[in-house]
């Protein structure tokens, strides 16, 4: 159950949120809101492929 929402929550995110590696963005020059949401990303998308 847990894991299919993690997959919901996976491909909202990908359809809502920017994608920073498209964009290239430097991390070093990254906002922290730009950081935060990279952390997101990368929590939820491991938690769907666990």
């Amino acid at each position: 159950m847990k894991k299919k929402l993690y997959k919901l929550i996976a491909k909202l995110n990908k359809a809502i949120l920017p994608s920073y590696s498209k964009q290239q963005l430097d991390l070093s020059k990254a906002s922290k809101l730009q950081m935060a949401l990279i952390g997101w990303r990368y929590f939820i998308t491991k938690k769907a492929l666990d």
